[in-house]
């Protein structure tokens, strides 16, 4: 993971970056790349995300992310060409001597199976625990038990299942039941020190 990533072809630098995607802070001039991806990828995210399909709604999306100091919205880009391959936003996020966020995300359709997704998340943790970054102590993911796709990404970046969580959140017309699945500082030094050299 870099810290300092050169720019793409766009000449987009990312302050978090692995091999294969960037990450970096949604900006309201990603309205319409975001939005159109978004409309492409509606049969994919149906019934788990809804994320915005107007540039209209977009702007709403965008000024909580970047108006609010209790949410983070990062993009996971493609690297070289910049292109938009889902989104991850830290919310709720506490300082204190409980420094933790919840995390939410999204692929869209062009990226799926790719394993970009994975990439992104991992740098969003590595990033999040950083003191160069969000300083978090711990990431919390709430997940639908039938949405399998969005269960196997967090397992296979080390998140943990805590709980499950009855009418947890309104989605979708109804309270949903959710999977409570954490992971911790400690949890990624402890992988960080175990991984082969």
């Amino acid at each position: 993971m870099s810290e300092t990533a050169p720019a793409d072809g766009a000449g987009r630098s990312y302050p978090v970056a692995g091999e294969r995607v960037g990450l970096r802070r949604c900006t309201y001039e990603d309205a319409a790349e975001f939005t159109a991806y978004a409309r492409r990828s509606t049969a994919h995210h149906r019934p788990w995300l809804f994320p915005p399909l107007t540039e209209d709604d977009y702007a709403a999306y965008a000024e909580r992310l970047i108006e609010d100091p209790a949410r983070a919205g990062f993009l996971v880009c493609e690297r070289p060409t910049g292109r938009i391959a889902g989104y991850i936003n830290v919310n709720n996020i506490v300082h204190g001597a409980f420094l933790s966020g919840a995390v939410g995300y999204g692929a869209f359709a062009h990226a799926l199976g790719r394993g970009l997704m994975g990439e992104g998340l991992r740098l969003l943790v590595a990033h999040a625990f950083s003191g160069g970054g969000l300083g978090l102590h711990r990431l919390e993911a709430n997940i639908q038990p039938g949405n399998t796709a969005s269960l196997g990404l967090v397992r296979s970046v080390g998140f943990r299942l805590e709980g499950y969580s009855p009418d947890f959140l309104y989605i979708d017309g109804a309270w949903r039941d959710h999977e409570r699945w954490a992971i911790t500082r400690e949890m990624t030094d402890r992988a960080r020190r175990r991984r082969p050299v």
